[in-house]
């Protein structure tokens, strides 16, 4: 996710709560997603819709925080 922000991505996750927040979400959401795909938890596909929602907002706020922190 944003290869091109990698240092700053470093820098926020030690520095930014919010930003630490927003990556931890991120993070354990794909994980759910993933799980649920592959079995290893039980949903539906409206769950499995909502949680991808759930995380494309939060990497939109994330890369938010990036463009804000880069300029």
């Amino acid at each position: 996710m944003f290869p091109e922000y990698r240092e700053l991505i470093s820098q926020l996750k030690n520095s930014d709560l919010r930003f630490q927040k927003l990556f931890d979400q991120h993070n354990e959401l794909d994980q759910k997603i993933k799980n649920i795909e592959s079995g290893i938890e039980v949903d539906t596909s409206e769950t499995i819709e909502a949680l991808k929602k759930q995380k494309l907002k939060l990497k939109d706020e994330m890369h938010q925080i990036l463009k804000k922190a880069s300029s």
